[in-house]
């Protein structure tokens, strides 16, 4: 195991827990109502557990003492927790295919409702060279981040992969080599680690960008199986795209983070670095760049035509959106300043205008996905699909969300002047397709066989060529939140295909 550097002690989290404890029995019935308990109490009673973890990554840490390890980090607790981690979704495989050990796993504690190292080692900032803290870490990030994506600020439902199964396998060693990729047939997340020098061992699962950018391509690969199969640039663009969305919208969930960024672009969030810079550590060993890319970019459709790798393309729609973050940010902090000059003793905060930018973004950004086609995707259908999802949740738009998201992706060049006139253009929110044989949208929900009757009744209206071998490929049911945290009426999403010989 080669060397990691120390950073600055910090206190065990398990020694900041309270001296009440819950029964297992109590913890359990808590559980089975989180989704109508807040976060403080949902970190009370031990149903977020602490688990400390790196803002960033090592090179971060030694750098910006304040977004080293992240210790206010908490991440899902669910009963049938057991040694690896091994969680309903996730287990952790510690092979190292380079050197073939198998590393023990880390061991679930249940008394103390933690996981600890094999010897009893409290696996949290003062462990950071053992391979268990290593295993914990990568574990805690995915487990928080699979639940960011399933709430109703974003999907509204349990999400599926794309591989038979319900475990994905999460490798922390996999091998030697500057590399970490999601792939589908080992149903896995492979983290490698490589030698840097004389700066030492560089393993990319105590990254957070890295392992959020690979989880990233698994809950679309679940949500869009058939995005593999597409031979369009910027189908694969897309897959790179989420990726880094995923990191950036991660990495500003930490209030740590939102301070340090906030105080290092004064303010603006208009500064290279920590704020948009993804992967330092990786890009600095790797390319020799500060990071390996940037969500701070001014390429349009325009500057990039014709390039067809996947991850320089991707950089328009990450760019687009992190631009449409500043946007949403400058919102919130208006309303800081209105709600000052209305009453003086109330002071604006630019943490807390961030802090709500936060789950604003996840709504404008991950609500879209399942308005997207099934085979293939574009930026513009993209582009549309936020802007039809903001429509849905906020119909009246009183402070021109739309108008502003539109100038961006017209900016950019993903969209075009034309298509503000009609986005722009007072319409109903919901008008009723003229279909064939009308079905109850219950019946259509029941079952593929439901759904598969109602688009084969209505094949000539919705464009399905008769001879088609028609097959429903996955049907949910979503409840999803406007950003005030009100319910949106129930969305049935129904993905179905048809093969061609093209």
């Amino acid at each position: 195991m080669g060397k990691t550097k120390a950073v600055t002690p910090v206190k065990p989290a398990s020694s900041e827990k309270s001296d009440r404890r819950l029964t297992r029995a109590t913890r359990i019935q808590l559980y089975a109502a989180r989704g109508y308990l807040g976060l403080g109490v949902l970190k009370e009673t031990g149903l977020r557990m602490p688990v400390q973890v790196y803002f960033k990554d090592p090179r971060v840490a030694e750098r910006f003492k304040d977004v080293g390890i992240d210790t206010e980090f908490t991440t899902p607790w669910e009963p049938g927790l057991r040694d690896g981690p091994t969680s309903a979704r996730f287990a952790v495989v510690d092979y190292d295919s380079t050197t073939n050990t198998l590393t023990q796993p880390a061991v679930w504690n249940q008394d103390e409702n933690c996981y600890l190292a094999p010897d009893g080692t409290p696996l949290d900032g003062n462990a950071i060279a053992l391979f268990q803290f290593h295993q914990l870490s990568v574990w805690a990030i995915v487990q928080n981040t699979l639940n960011f994506f399933e709430s109703g600020f974003a999907l509204g439902r349990r999400i599926s992969w794309a591989f038979e199964g319900n475990r994905l396998i999460i490798v922390p060693h996999a091998g030697y080599g500057q590399n970490a990729y999601y792939d589908r047939e080992s149903k896995s997340l492979q983290l490698y680690w490589f030698d840097d020098g004389d700066k030492g061992r560089i393993y990319t699962c105590l990254s957070s960008d890295i392992v959020n950018h690979e989880f990233g391509h698994a809950v679309l690969d679940g949500l869009r199986p058939y995005f593999y199969e597409s031979v369009d640039a910027e189908t694969a663009a897309f897959h790179e795209f989420l990726g880094d969305l995923t990191a950036i919208l991660m990495a500003f969930q930490n209030n740590g983070f939102r301070a340090r960024v906030l105080k290092e672009s004064d303010g603006k969030l208009d500064t290279d670095g920590l704020l948009s810079g993804l992967a330092q550590q990786f890009g600095e060993a790797v390319t020799g760049d500060p990071y390996l890319r940037s969500a701070r970019n001014e390429n349009t459709m325009q500057s990039i035509a014709g390039t067809l790798e996947p991850h320089a393309l991707s950089e328009v729609l990450t760019g687009t959106m992190f631009d449409i973050l500043k946007g949403v940010f400058a919102k919130h902090y208006a309303d800081e300043l209105a709600r000052a000059e209305a009453d003086p003793e109330k002071k604006p905060s630019d943490r807390r205008a961030l802090a709500n930018t936060v789950p604003r973004m996840q709504m404008l950004a991950i609500q879209p996905l399942d308005l997207l086609p099934p085979c293939s995707v574009t930026f513009r259908d993209y582009a549309l699909a936020v802007l039809r999802a903001e429509q849905v949740a906020n119909p009246t738009d009183p402070e021109g969300y739309r108008a502003m998201m539109l100038e961006i992706f017209v900016k950019r060049g993903i969209l075009t002047p034309n298509d503000c006139v009609a986005l722009l253009a007072p319409a109903p929110v919901f008008t009723r397709p003229p279909l064939t044989v009308f079905h109850a949208v219950d019946d259509i929900a029941a079952s593929r066989g439901g759904a598969y009757r109602f688009l084969d009744d209505n094949r000539a209206k919705l464009l399905i060529p008769l001879n088609a071998d028609l097959i429903v490929t996955e049907i949910v049911r979503a409840k999803k939140l406007t950003r005030e945290g009100r319910a949106l009426p129930d969305q049935i999403v129904v993905q179905y295909v048809w093969r061609e010989e093209v």
